[in-house]
């Protein structure tokens, strides 16, 4: 589903992605780890051009993310992205955060987008805050609000940029939860996350990114339990 091939990215004369090659496949769920400030975050965003790589390729479905003719607000529409610190719009009720995107970009009447946004809210058991404003609610209804805002487009993947790791411990797993759902649902996943748990339960692949690179890309009971590389097993040892 997406090829990247050669990613660079620097930001000033610190190199944040050094030719990065790395493919991801159509249900994949994709667990990226490694040190802070390794380009994890960095590589989610130059995916859908959040952040403009320097250098390197992006395919998806076949098509040059980072090509001078790409329409970036339909490859988005594609390319779901949620966010650590939620970024919901604080004027904005829950169902007119769901529902502004797929009614500003045509993709759904007023009326079906409410309909819509209705049935993601049963779904995660939050019908109830439809009405009320992202500032009455919890860390933890906020990110999950955050994740149907991203279902809302119909993505063909999502991309989470360390969905939990604002959040207070006992609302992380709630969160979770409903990423497993999504997993199981099929959906292709790329998640940067600090929950090992999480990787070791749901992905089918773990990748270890450091200095810019790919130094580890395997099942989760490959990556865990035989870890290749020497900075790869420095790290489990710190955050198992």
């Amino acid at each position: 589903m997406i090829e990247v091939k050669g990613l660079c990215k620097k930001f000033g004369k610190v190199t944040v992605l050094d030719e990065l090659n790395i493919t991801i496949n159509k249900g994949d769920k994709m667990v990226l780890v490694g040190p802070s400030g390794c380009g994890k975050s960095t590589f989610l965003r130059c995916l859908n051009q959040l952040e403009a790589p320097d250098g390197g390729e992006i395919w998806f479905d076949g098509q040059l993310v980072n090509g001078r003719g790409t329409d970036i607000n339909a490859l988005r529409r594609r390319m779901g992205m949620v966010f650590q610190h939620f970024n919901l719009f604080p004027h904005l009720t829950v169902k007119q955060n769901i529902t502004l995107a797929p009614v500003l970009q045509k993709l759904k009447t007023q009326a079906e987008a409410d309909e819509q946004a209705m049935q993601l809210l049963e779904r995660i058991g939050l019908a109830d805050k439809a009405n009320a404003y992202p500032n009455t609610l919890s860390g933890g209804q906020k990110q999950r609000i955050a994740i149907v805002r991203a279902l809302a487009m119909d993505p063909e993947v999502l991309l989470f940029d360390e969905p939990t790791s604002a959040l207070d411990p006992e609302m992380v797993g709630e969160v979770l939860q409903l990423m497993k759902e999504l997993a199981a649902s099929g959906m292709t996943m790329v998640v940067v996350t600090h929950e090992m748990g999480f990787a070791r339960e749901v992905a089918n692949r773990v990748v270890f990114i450091n200095e810019g690179k790919v130094q580890e890309d395997e099942p989760p009971a490959e990556f865990f339990n035989h870890p290749k590389n020497p900075r790869l097993r420095d790290f489990l040892s710190k955050v198992l």
